[in-house]
């Protein structure tokens, strides 16, 4: 007999991330995913969300770890939360484009829905290569028909503030700032759920 369908059974949200969702320099269980599960499960009771993001994760890593996680944990959601390891790396716009790609029709082809998380580039990067970094997330999820944050950071890189809200790297938000993250992805996820 067939399991029950994606429409009916509980939800079930995989993230596949780098460090800003794998709880990089923060206590474990504080960071925006752990806050988004817990909202989701007020929400709707039996949900659940995995997180599978590594520190450090490139679009080829994840690209590369996706389909054994889809197979395993057989997700009904998935947010995409990668590309700001391949831009501090310096590889081709093209190279991650096409992984980022890969990657949200595999969840498609899986009966999973997609969510594309966006980032932006400090603008020490040059603007025509930030105004493109951007530019290639929203392209993306209009091509890939996924669902789109903007910016993970949106509140965060941009608050007036914007120092007290990261770790002393100044690149990786600290915990005061995950529930302002977990406020930018709350709003599409809960869209999609619906």
């Amino acid at each position: 007999m067939p399991g029950p369908s994606a429409a009916t059974r509980p939800a079930k949200v995989l993230v596949v991330g780098d460090s800003l969702s794998a709880e990089y320099g923060i206590a474990r269980g504080s960071g925006w995913v752990a806050l988004l599960a817990q909202r989701l499960q007020r929400e709707q009771p039996g949900a659940t969300v995995v997180n599978a993001s590594v520190s450090g994760d490139t679009t080829s890593g994840g690209r590369t770890r996706l389909p054994a996680l889809l197979e395993q944990t057989k997700p009904t959601h998935v947010i995409v939360e990668l590309g700001s390891n391949d831009a501090l790396r310096g590889l081709p716009l093209t190279m991650t484009r096409d992984n980022l790609a890969a990657m949200l029709r595999a969840v498609r082809r899986s009966g999973a829905r997609p969510l594309l998380v966006g980032m932006r580039m400090p603008p020490n990067y040059g603007r025509s290569y930030t105004q493109e970094f951007e530019a290639m997330f929203v392209a993306l999820a209009k091509a890939e028909d996924a669902a789109l944050v903007p910016f993970l950071l949106a509140g965060v890189a941009d608050a007036p503030d914007s120092r007290s809200l990261f770790q002393d790297d100044r690149i990786h938000p600290n915990a005061q700032a995950q529930a302002i993250i977990a406020g930018n992805v709350w709003p599409v996820l809960r869209k999609q759920l619906r």
